[in-house]
């Protein structure tokens, strides 16, 4: 098929690296625009757009489609669909009708569950038992259009946001080309029934609460890793825990009750695995430990 491609994030890669090596011609490439990144601050092309500009792809990067002429741009690319993975921007009704077959979207839940800007986050710390990716074709609604295919991954106590993150990215890539591949694309509506939306992460979320139960805060903590890392305080430093389990053991909510860095909750305990001191790298728990001493009996958060 004759393509155009819309997206932004390393999520929408992996699906642009399939639809190129499935033979679709992607004709022109839709990304944000490129943003002040690392320490000099020098504006850096999205992941997709780099990635297109080395298979000498078109990119386009408008801070807006609602102008006329953004309009007609995209319609003079006669494409036999666009597909759509968190690109960033809504797209106008023109853009929406202007592909032969429409606009086709990666989304990273099962509609109509978790409609909205963060599903893989908030399936984790809703305590899912599983998650997944629509194929979906696009309607005004936000992520309200009919479905195309669906792919189910379970979220278990090991899951975190970027495990979650890698194997959708890669299943939704492959549904797609299986979409697009089909003689007819048949898609069906959304139920009515089970609609609920994944509102953006805010880093005030951060914080760990440890007066909740122990399942609830190792579903918080595998929602927020790596980004934005829930935290606790401790001697006016900030830890990160990116990776936790449930453990047992009872006291105080918020504090360590013994030399493993396990941390009594509201009910139960979690134990910290993988823990990121501030201004630090990654380490394991016991490499912390060795260093910044968090003796059973403190208490933080």
């Amino acid at each position: 098929m004759r393509l155009v491609f819309m997206g932004t994030p390393d999520f929408a890669v992996e699906t642009l690296k399939a639809l190129l090596a499935a033979g679709h011609e992607v004709v022109c490439v839709y990304s944000q625009p490129p943003r002040p990144a690392g320490r000099g601050m020098a504006e850096r092309p999205s992941p997709v757009h780099a990635h297109a500009a080395a298979h000498g792809i078109e990119v386009r990067t408008p801070v807006s489609l609602k102008p006329a002429e953004e309009h007609l741009r995209f319609a003079a690319l006669a494409a036999d669909a666009a597909v759509v993975v968190a690109y960033g921007l809504l797209l106008p009704v023109p853009v929406l009708d202007a592909p032969r077959l429409g606009c086709f979207n990666v989304h990273a839940s099962l509609l109509p569950r978790w409609r909205g800007a963060a599903p893989i986050q908030r399936a984790i710390m809703a305590g899912d038992a599983e998650s997944g990716v629509t194929i979906m074709r696009m309607e005004e609604g936000l992520d309200t259009g009919p479905m195309c295919k669906v792919g189910r991954l379970p979220i278990t106590p090991q899951t975190t946001a970027q495990s979650l993150h890698d194997a959708l990215a890669e299943l939704g890539a492959r549904l797609m080309v299986e979409v697009l591949a089909a003689k007819e694309i048949g898609c069906v509506p959304q139920p009515d029934a089970g609609v609920t939306y994944a509102r953006k992460i805010d880093k005030t979320e951060a914080r760990i609460d440890f007066a909740r139960p122990a399942v609830d805060v190792r579903n918080h903590i595998h929602a927020l890793s790596p980004f934005p890392g829930a935290w606790f305080p401790v001697r006016d430093t900030r830890i990160k825990v990116l990776l936790c389990e449930v453990a047992e053991g009872k006291g105080p909510a918020g504090s360590v009750i013994d030399g493993a860095l396990t941390i009594a909750c509201g009910s139960g305990a979690i134990r910290a695995l993988k823990v990121q001191r501030e201004g630090k790298g990654v380490m394991d728990s016991e490499t912390l430990l060795r260093g910044f001493a968090i003796p059973a009996g403190t208490v933080v958060g």
